[in-house]
């Protein structure tokens, strides 16, 4: 390996190497760990939906996970901006022993992957077209813990509500009421919300107001990010 090839792939996670070198991602992962309140999780299995470059995958494993599968279609098969040269450089930079799969998200199930410990399912949902089918095809391949990630809608609506955006990748917005409902539904029994941030409702309120407001700036002040953690 050299520092040329890391240079030459088009990085979203930040992952540090042995080298002493942190590749240049989009995103600073190693800031955003503590939102998850990742659980202890050695000798666990884990899934990770959704992996692009790896880098909670090979977090689960650093943190003494017995097995990890890291799973992705989008970005692996090259339909965005990235591909799958950085989870590759960085398994083998790291001597990683993480699985890989290139499955959709939509094809998960036990025959196809088998069954977790802990699933992550991080920055998914809101890109899906069918987002209570992709979380029945989490829970099915969950036998513990989901730790779900995703962007959500904070309106003032006090009951289940999906915003579709239609915005590139970027397909809907659910808001907990929705989440909650729809994670009882698949399966989930014991769900806790343990990190979010969302617009000031007042922010909401007041763009409703403004005639002259755009759309597309109502959209932005009422969205908003969640961690949730969902027991079977």
């Amino acid at each position: 390996m050299t520092t040329t090839q890391i240079d030459d792939i088009r990085w979203f996670h930040s992952i540090e190497l042995p080298s002493g070198r942190t590749t240049p991602g989009y995103d600073d992962t190693p800031s955003k760990v503590h939102r998850l309140h990742l659980p202890d999780l050695a000798g666990k299995s884990v899934l990770d939906i959704g992996a692009w470059d790896g880098f909670y995958s090979f977090e689960a494993e650093r943190r003494g996970a017995s097995r990890v599968l890291a799973t992705d279609s989008f970005v692996w098969q090259g339909r965005t901006w990235g591909s799958k040269a950085g989870f590759e450089y960085a398994r083998e930079a790291l001597a990683s022993r993480v699985e890989d799969q290139e499955i959709d998200v939509m094809d998960l199930s036990p025959d196809a992957v088998g069954t977790f410990d802990v699933t992550l399912c991080l920055g998914v949902l809101y890109h899906m077209k069918h987002p209570l089918l992709m979380l029945e095809r989490v829970a099915s391949v969950t036998d513990g813990l989901l730790i779900l990630e995703t962007e959500t809608w904070h309106g003032v609506e006090r009951y289940p509500v999906v915003r579709y955006f239609l915005d590139g990748d970027d397909w809907c917005a659910p808001n907990l009421h929705w989440l909650r409902a729809a994670l009882r539904e698949v399966g989930f029994r014991d769900i806790r919300v343990v990190w979010k941030v969302a617009a000031p409702l007042r922010l909401v309120r007041s763009a409703r107001r403004a005639v002259r407001l755009r759309q597309n700036i109502l959209h932005q002040l009422g969205r908003g990010r969640v961690v949730i953690h969902a027991w079977r």
